[in-house]
């Protein structure tokens, strides 16, 4: 590790207030009817953050819709301030997969290692299916927002790489 690096996760917040936001169109049945319970790759975002001394300022389940993807970050980083909004669901190749879309049009600047990152460790793990993902990162405003894909594996890969740098991410964006 460079000496550069090294001061700068020395001064960078050990606590960071994050917003986790699921998009799922089953999941956000479920949880309309008050059943976050199904949202396994949620909990393992937030169980990590808490894990590791984060505070998780605000937790929601919504469909895969972008207006509403969008709206909702906004929304999260307008009324809770967070330090990052990490998103899980919706990163995929299918149809309804638009959280991308709906992130990529927020993007003050698009960080593009997280998911270059994520998708030579997820090759490590599931081969070249790892194709399929467009899991990424980028800044609106002040805020990091993260996509991960929706599972609860992809949820842990992702808060593995993520944790590690998350204080001094928060770091330079605040700077």
């Amino acid at each position: 590790m460079s000496e550069t690096t090294r001061e700068h996760r020395e001064h960078a917040p050990q606590h960071v207030r994050a917003a986790v936001i699921t998009v799922s169109d089953s999941k956000f049945e479920l949880f309309c009817r008050g059943d976050s319970g199904q949202d396994t790759a949620g909990m393992a975002i937030r169980e990590a953050l808490s894990g590791a001394g984060h505070r998780v300022v605000f937790y929601t389940v919504v469909p895969d819709h972008a207006k509403v993807i969008s709206g909702m970050v906004e929304y999260a980083v307008e009324r809770h301030a967070p330090d990052a909004v990490i998103l899980t669901g919706g990163t995929g190749a299918g149809s309804r997969d638009v959280t991308i879309e709906a992130l990529e049009a927020m993007f003050d600047k698009h960080l593009p290692g997280f998911g270059e990152l994520f998708r030579a460790r997820s090759m490590q793990e599931v081969g070249g299916a790892s194709m399929l993902t467009r899991a990424t990162c980028g800044i609106v405003g002040r805020t990091l927002v993260f996509a991960f894909p929706g599972s609860p594996a992809a949820c842990r890969l992702g808060m593995e790489l993520l944790l590690p740098e998350l204080g001094h991410m928060v770091k330079h964006v605040r700077e």
